[in-house]
């Protein structure tokens, strides 16, 4: 939305603070202070609420079984199976896409999209997740038809652009589609008329993936990204035999809560203290490179970070980081090897520039990315954090760092997932060094979206509150935030910023007497 008066016109389809999966987790209030002073604590905080997301799953095998017996028939009959999300779950459907292709080379059954399409995979295009009517074209335009299925991913459960995919795969297929979600479904109900339309839909099957409250306030790309992969990717992998499928994940949850994930550590402090002296990282890895990709790339809106720069459309913003496929000779093959097919841009040249050939084109990920960055930033160092994945080891190196995580004989599912989980552990701590968050407060989320503006929104709510502020309403604080963004730099919190200026304009006022 362009100004604080078209988002405040609209802000009851944004206001999603009462939602489980936006509210604080009460067992990481502290965790700034302790991505500071004791890593290992929040390590291991953050992983028990990852476990306690996946032993939630472990515990629905009986209410999912439809949606294995969905997928199973779907694929025995040749048909195509379209996975549709945005941001986190729109990156998580291209990964579970990823994966089916390099298990079935010659199969094209499963299809995945996201808002503003495969460009996406890079840097979210700005609002495209707030229009169902995107969500709906993208879906048709990919050749979905009646005998397809459809299955629907949102963390929230109110996500506009996957909601209009999944009500149009309803119109047009007479397979049932499938809608998840990690909400309560009786808030979304009551909170969310979009959401109550399609949960109360007779022909839409929805299933309710509860997480609570994620490890990050509000970052969705933890563990409700996590849980909904999961399972979709369960059922992609095991078809109709999901007794053996929820075996497999209960001895992979066991190894992953046995696993010695306090090396991680030293890796968030050495990268943390690379970017603390002005210089940069270049993540370097061939297989698995979609899950790394996503994880850096999700940096970006979550702590108000530069976007991965553009050869072609170059800036003063740098990216604190890149990432290479070193064995991808050139952009077409980077992108190849990354999807585990050619990229789909949306070329929707009347909505937005960013989506054609030549602006995905123009991102090159291949062996030369190492070299361009050096070249774009001359004057600085440029350390390689080289992570390899296989043969039930995941490595990480970086500068004098080396360590091999080990991991059980088990389907490439679980092995990104569990890189997944790592990496979302990692990132986060790194971040918390840098200060990027307050508390478990997403303090320098950017807000490019409905949703991200009112998070962000209801962020500075809380600490005016905290600093003795209390006084300023909802729709002052938007307007303020609006006034903010157009000048907000990476080095600046929108939060801080807005928080900033509207005492000092209370300051100003004649019959200001401070705070209350």
């Amino acid at each position: 939305m362009n100004s604080a008066d078209e988002f405040l016109r609209q802000k009851h389809l944004f206001q999603l603070g009462d939602l489980p999966t936006e509210t604080p987790h009460p067992k990481t209030i502290s965790l700034s202070e302790w991505a500071l002073s004791d890593v290992p604590r929040a390590i291991e905080t953050m992983r028990e609420i990852d476990i306690e997301a996946l032993r939630k799953v472990a515990g629905l095998k009986n209410e999912l079984q439809e949606i294995f017996h969905a997928v199973a028939d779907t694929l025995e009959k040749g048909d195509r199976i379209f996975l549709v999300g945005c941001g986190a779950t729109g990156r998580l459907s291209l990964s579970l896409e990823y994966l089916w292709r390099t298990k079935h080379r010659e199969s094209d059954q499963v299809v995945s999209l996201m808002a503003g399409g495969d460009v996406a995979l890079v840097h979210s295009l700005e609002g495209f997740e707030d229009f169902p009517e995107y969500g709906a074209r993208h879906l048709l335009q990919l050749g979905f038809s009646e005998n397809d299925l459809v299955i629907g991913s949102s963390e929230g459960g109110e996500t506009p652009y996957v909601i209009g995919a999944v009500e149009m795969g309803e119109a047009h297929s007479r397979r049932p589609p499938l809608f998840l979600y990690c909400n309560t479904r009786q808030v979304l109900i009551d909170k969310v008329d979009r959401s109550r339309r399609i949960l109360t839909h007779p022909r839409i099957r929805s299933f309710c993936l509860a997480t609570g409250p994620m490890a990050l306030t509000g970052s969705t790309r933890m563990q409700a990204s996590t849980v909904l992969m999961l399972v979709i990717g369960l059922a992609l992998e095991f078809g109709r035999d999901f007794e053996q499928a929820f075996e497999v994940l209960d001895r992979w949850i066991d190894h992953f809560s046995k696993m010695n994930l306090q090396p991680i550590e030293t890796f968030v402090a050495l990268e943390a203290k690379t970017y603390l002296d002005d210089q940069h990282t270049i993540y370097s890895i061939d297989e698995g490179a979609i899950t790394v990709f996503t994880d850096t790339t999700e940096r970006a809106p979550t702590f108000n970070l530069a976007p991965f720069d553009n050869p072609s459309m170059l800036t003063d913003r740098h990216s604190l980081t890149y990432i290479t496929i070193p064995s991808a000779q050139t952009a077409e093959e980077a992108w190849v090897k990354l999807l585990s097919r050619y990229p789909r841009p949306l070329n929707w040249p009347e909505i937005h520039v960013k989506t054609s050939s030549d602006y995905l084109m123009s991102f090159d990920f291949g062996r030369g990315a190492a070299g361009f960055r050096q070249r774009l930033i001359p004057d600085k160092s440029h350390f390689q954090f080289k992570i390899s994945l296989g043969d039930c080891r995941l490595t990480f190196e970086f500068r004098d760092l080396v360590h091999e995580f080990f991991m059980q004989n088990q389907p490439r599912l679980f092995d990104h997932l569990t890189l997944k989980m790592i990496l979302n552990i990692h990132s986060t701590l790194v971040m918390g060094r840098l200060n990027r968050f307050e508390g478990n407060l997403m303090t320098w989320v950017y807000p490019s979206n409905g949703k991200l503006v009112d998070r962000a929104a209801r962020y500075t709510q809380i600490l005016l509150g905290r600093y003795g502020y209390g006084e300023f309403d909802y729709d002052e604080i938007v307007r303020a935030q609006y006034a903010c963004k157009p000048s907000l730099s990476p080095k600046e919190s929108i939060v801080h910023n807005t928080i900033k200026k509207l005492i000092n304009e209370r300051i100003r006022r004649p019959e200001s007497r401070g705070p209350r």
